[in-house]
Formats: C-alpha cells, sequence, structure tokens
C-alpha cells in the first residue's frame, strides 16, 4: 500500500484557510498538517522535516538553501501570492522540485483602503478619542482635530496602489505630488499629480505615504536625515515593505517629534516581538500587516490551495505554476 502523503501548512495566523474552502478530498487523500502560529529555527524544521509538500502564506516563513537541503523527502511546493521575497525559489528548482503560487486577489485595493484608515486614523486621533470614551471622557485638549483638506499628500510610488491613493486624497480636497526613482512629470500628470523631488515632497507634504518596492535603489530610503525634513506637524505612513525605512530612525525621529505621527503596517520582524518598544511608542499607530488581510483575498488563498494540491495528488497539471525569471 502507498504512503500517504504528508503536507505542512505554514503561516495560517488567521485561522482561516479551512474556513474558505472545502477539504474534504484533501484530509481523505493527504495527512494535512496546518500550524497557525509563527515557526522558525529547529522548530520549524521538526515540523516539516517529514513533509512530502509544503504550502506557505505569502513570505511569513523564510526558506534558504539551507533548510532546504534539509528536506530530502520534499516533492512539492507552494506559497500564496505571486511573489516571495523569503524564498530561495532557485534551491527548489535545482531539484526539480515544483513550485506552485496563486493570483493574489484584490490586495491592491485592500492595501489601499488600509493606508486610508492608517491616514485617518492617524490624523483624526481615532484610537485615543476611542480609549477617551471608553474611559468614561469626552472631549480632551487634543479633540480639536486637523484637516486634510487643502493639505499636501505626498506619494511615493504611483503604482497600482499608490495611484489609488492618489485619487482618494484629490477627492478630500488634497493637492497630490509624487516621488519615485523614475518618476516623470507625465507619469505624474497622467495620475492627476505633481512630480517633485524627494527632498521636497519631505518637506512640504502633510502625508507621507510609501508604495516602492523595496529594492537595491530604495532599502533603507527614508533614514535619520530624511526624517529631519518632514514638517513637525506631519504623518509619515507605510504599508508597502519595512525595509523603505530605518524603523530605529524612525522610532527616535518620533521621539524627538518629527514627523508628529507615523502609522506603519509593515515591520522589519514579524510578528512584532512582544517586547519591542515600538508597541509602546505613543505616536505612532501600528497595524499587524493588514494591508492584504481581506476575506476575497483569503478565500482565493484557500480555494487554490486545495485545487493546486488536489491536481498534485492526483498527478493533474498543477495550475498557476510559478515560473522563475
Amino acid at each position: 500500500m502507498a504512503q500517504i502523503p504528508n503536507i505542512v501548512i505554514l503561516g495560517d495566523y488567521e485561522r482561516s484557510l479551512r474556513r474558505y474552502s472545502k477539504w474534504d478530498k484533501l484530509d481523505q487523500l493527504a495527512n494535512i498538517t496546518i500550524h497557525h502560529e509563527p515557526l522558525q529555527g529547529e522548530v520549524l524544521y521538526e515540523a516539516i522535516k517529514d513533509a512530502d509538500a509544503i504550502v506557505i502564506v505569502r513570505d511569513r516563513t523564510p526558506f534558504n538553501e539551507t533548510l532546504i537541503a534539509r528536506l530530502p523527502k520534499l516533492k512539492f511546493f507552494m506559497f500564496t501570492g505571486e511573489r516571495n521575497g523569503t524564498l530561495e525559489a532557485q534551491s527548489l528548482a535545482s531539484r526539480n522540485i515544483p513550485i506552485a503560487c496563486t493570483p493574489s486577489g484584490p490586495s491592491k485595493e485592500s492595501t489601499a483602503e488600509l493606508t486610508w484608515a492608517l491616514i485617518l486614523g492617524a490624523c483624526k486621533r481615532l484610537v485615543e478619542e476611542n480609549r477617551l470614551i471608553s474611559s468614561g471622557g469626552w472631549r480632551d485638549d487634543l479633540s480639536v482635530l486637523p484637516m486634510l483638506a487643502g493639505e499636501r499628500l505626498g506619494v511615493m510610488g504611483l503604482g497600482s496602489i499608490g495611484s489609488r491613493v492618489a485619487k482618494v486624497g484629490a477627492a478630500f480636497g488634497m493637492e497630490v505630488v509624487a516621488w519615485s526613482p523614475r518618476m516623470t512629470p507625465e507619469r505624474a500628470a497622467a495620475e492627476n499629480a505633481i512630480s517633485v523631488s524627494l527632498e521636497e515632497l519631505l518637506k512640504t507634504s502633510k502625508v507621507v505615504t510609501m508604495h516602492l518596492v523595496a529594492g537595491p535603489g530604495t532599502k533603507g530610503l527614508i533614514s535619520k536625515n530624511e526624517l529631519a525634513l518632514m514638517r513637525p506637524d506631519s504623518i509619515l505612513v507605510n504599508t508597502s515593505r519595512a525595509a523603505l525605512i530605518d524603523m530605529p530612525d524612525l522610532q527616535q525621529a518620533l521621539s524627538a517629534g518629527r514627523p508628529r505621527q507615523a502609522a506603519i503596517d509593515v515591520f522589519d520582524v514579524e510578528p512584532l516581538p512582544v517586547d519591542s518598544s515600538l508597541r509602546n511608542t505613543t505616536n505612532l499607530l501600528a497595524t499587524p500587516h493588514l494591508g492584504f488581510v481581506a476575506e476575497p483575498i483569503f478565500q482565493n488563498f484557500s480555494n487554490k490551495i486545495t485545487e493546486t494540491l488536489e491536481a498534485w495528488l492526483s498527478n493533474k497539471p498543477i495550475p498557476h505554476p510559478f515560473v522563475l525569471k
């Protein structure tokens, strides 16, 4: 009798995968183990050492060449989304291990929505005002709130997410300016924005929001010197990649009051360590990497995982294979 394959799924923090698709057939064909907590080091290895197939949710669990080499039983690998910056996929390809991914779903739309939730939450002090109500209060000396209409919105990166964010800013009556390493006046004008230098964007914008890919030219783009340029009443928002900002420099800048606030969804280490001082930074509005965490997206992830695993177990063509570029 053929041995039943072992399938290990990592990073289901939200316990969502079994909620959004049917797993009955897979449970009959394989031993399925789903991990909901972050795993690393030897704990991670012990969880996956006997896996015939591994599925990871986004890039929550890094897989490097050393770890992959310790998995001689591995025959199939899958991740959700269309890109994974923490997977050394060449190490799998060199062993002819098939790799599959899933379509991302409406993650650009959900990230744009979260960006504006953070901007408005920070500007309108929603957490603080709610806490005031919960404690029996009504208003305090900080309840006279700023407005965004008539202010300048600085958008760093006018791609599919940044352009959506820019449109909302314009609808609020903000002047939209934009910068990226390859920005042109024509590109900005196509999104009803004005192309400016990075220095001008930082010096003049009430809200600076980041929507860039983290790469050699943008990693650590915002550090001590750039933060010092920002308005003392400004808000810095990052729903893109933590590597864009030097986070220790940001924490120091927030302590010094320039910028006045930050609203951050992405961090160098995720989940954010329990003892991280960022958890207690009073002028930081932090969320646990929610940009892509939305019902339609996780429905898509779950459906595509079950569809793909059923195809692999049945020796059928793999839908959405990942191809190295």
